[in-house]
């Protein structure tokens, strides 16, 4: 019997009825099961969706680490301690990003050797895998051992997840050549390069996470937060841009008509709602951290993403990529 997914119904800035919708359709459309975390008397209709209850809720201002430690029993924590208890096999959260990173790590652990877990996040590339990078906010300064720990645990996630062999790995810098960069990228790109379980490519820029030149891009997670809200708002003045044309005249509109369903298949490829969240690498166990704006369609994906990397057994391919002689 498959353990279900626990989800923070409490998490995010459409909380609780965007979350339980997106929980519901988990339900109906991916016939996933589902466990909602949550204050009752907050959260309103569960659309018929089991109910673990708690009595805390972890705002998304709260300060992260205190916060979880002082509000034992909000629906952060408890997700945490249902996937460390056995009775979940994930938990997905939109709310406050470092509070679910805190909660995730007190209670189910960090895995044997791991440094500091870090965030993974796909980058979409229209017609292929989506990039992953990390890290994406978890750890704002870092070492080369931490970096080169974020390729491997990201390594093993893109197997498990996109089903590739030897992901490619590319070292986020400000010019291809090894020579660039600062002191943390020089040194990290030697040690990269020097380890034989991960298959290196080299220096990549900014300019080659989309379309992605490699299939995972390591950097230290203040750098990998600025490109990734800086993708994020390019997407949206992209599109906005895009709308605002077509929105101009008569015949521009009547274009538009004609354009619209094929260019709304590529805004679906590129948007996050449609990859659902990143995983936080290097626990033992496994948690999607959604963005805080997510939607149901964010919130249902978001869930899949979670039930196919427990499916696909990436922790243990994780403990290995960090322990390889525990096989």
């Amino acid at each position: 019997m498959s353990l279900p997914i626990a989800v923070d119904a409490m998490g995010g800035d459409f909380a609780p009825d965007l979350i339980i919708k997106g929980a519901r359709r988990a339900v109906d459309e991916l016939g996933l099961d589902v466990l909602l975390v949550g204050v009752p008397a907050l959260m309103g209709d569960p659309l018929g969706l089991p109910v673990i209850a708690c009595s805390e809720v972890i705002a998304m201002d709260d300060e992260p680490g205190s916060s979880v430690r002082k509000k034992k029993d909000s629906s952060l924590v408890r997700c945490g301690e249902l996937v460390r208890d056995g009775e979940a096999s994930a938990m997905v959260s939109a709310g406050n990003t470092g509070a679910t990173m805190a909660a995730a790590l007190l209670r189910m652990g960090r895995l044997p050797g791991v440094i500091r877990p870090c965030i993974a996040t796909p980058i979409p590339n229209p017609g292929k895998n989506p990039c992953v990078m990390t890290d994406a906010g978890a750890n704002a300064e870092c070492t080369p051992e931490m970096l080169v720990q974020f390729a491997k645990l990201a390594s093993a996630y893109a197997g498990a997840n996109y089903g590739i062999a030897s992901p490619l790995v590319g070292l986020l810098s400000i010019g291809e050549e090894s020579s660039k960069g600062t002191t943390l990228v020089k040194e990290t790109n030697e040690l990269l390069g020097a380890d034989p379980l991960i298959n290196f490519f080299g220096n990549v820029e900014g300019r080659d996470l989309i379309p992605g030149t490699v299939d995972v891009v390591v950097t230290d997670g203040f750098t990998g937060n600025v490109a990734l809200k800086t993708l994020e708002g390019a997407f949206k003045f992209v599109v906005g841009a895009m709308l605002s044309v077509i929105d101009t005249n008569d015949e521009t509109r009547r274009a538009g008509e004609t354009l619209f369903p094929y260019l709304q298949n590529q805004f679906r490829s590129l948007s996050p709602d449609h990859h659902g969240g990143a995983l936080l690498l290097g626990l033992n166990g496994i948690c999607v951290i959604s963005h805080g704006s997510s939607n149901d369609t964010a919130i249902m994906n978001a869930i899949r993403i979670a039930n196919e990397m427990h499916s696909a057994g990436v922790i243990n391919k994780m403990r290995l990529a960090i322990r390889p002689d525990q096989e």
